[in-house]
């Protein structure tokens, strides 16, 4: 018996969700895999919010049909919600980056309508302030696990966070918009990456799509030719 089989039958894999016992590492089990909201079906073409209906008719949702969108096309995991927003939360705040390898999987699956050859992956970039904080950038985790799903061509630090500003949380509509306004900018050495690209923005959840829509601003201020977007969560308004 080999050292890998010992171990298995030592330490036999366990849910990522909930530690159940599940028959392959950085699986869920059945429980857990119900109770994840991923999102299927008709979405929004520009954010991933799912859509009543079926088919593969091109959407946008109300939200997208009334707020400018500096990106093209983008897509989400699962919604912020329930067990959804417990593995969101898990790999943001617990430091479970054993997450990752799977979310890489998850988002490959959903971006696989947006993704084209060529695509340069980012991730949205957090403050150095913040990074010492919090030791990761969980969005530049997220992007990293896709590349190598993919093999896509990524850049950890495609753009920089001018400043720390405050957090999303409790904040409206506008008050997102304008506390990002203006955040983010083009590496002073890896910027040029983006000229004439196609951009695949990374991040872990998108609720207003603020956050989004600055760093993609400064993609295509940067040169790039076409941004798009892709999250591990999405928050809705029922959700």
């Amino acid at each position: 018996m080999g050292l890998q089989a010992a171990l298995r039958l030592i330490y036999p894999p366990q849910c990522i969700g909930c530690d159940a016992a599940v028959g392959a590492e950085f699986g869920l089990c059945p429980d857990c895999w119900r109770a994840t909201p991923f999102i299927s079906g008709q979405v929004c073409d520009q954010c991933g919010v799912p859509l009543p209906g079926e088919g593969e008719e091109v959407l946008r949702c109300d939200d997208c049909l009334r707020i400018a969108r500096p990106w093209s096309r983008g897509r989400a995991v699962m919604l912020y919600d329930g067990k959804g927003r417990d593995l969101v939360l898990a790999l943001k705040h617990a430091d479970r980056l054993d997450l990752a390898r799977p979310a890489g999987g998850w988002l490959a699956r959903a971006g696989a309508a947006i993704m084209a050859p060529g695509m340069l992956i980012a991730p949205v970039p957090m403050h150095w302030l913040r990074l010492i904080r919090k030791r990761q950038n969980h969005a530049a985790v997220l992007a990293r696990a896709l590349a190598r799903e993919t093999g896509a061509e990524w850049c950890p630090d495609l753009l920089v966070r001018r400043a720390a500003g405050g957090t999303q949380d409790g904040r409206g509509r506008e008050g997102r918009f304008a506390n990002v306004a203006g955040a983010f900018a083009p590496h002073p050495r890896r910027g040029a990456r983006a000229v004439g690209r196609h951009v695949l923005l990374i991040d872990d959840v998108m609720t207003s799509g603020a956050t989004l829509a600055a760093a993609a601003d400064a993609c295509l201020g940067a040169g790039a030719d076409e941004v798009s977007v892709l999250t591990l969560a999405r928050v809705t308004k029922t959700g």
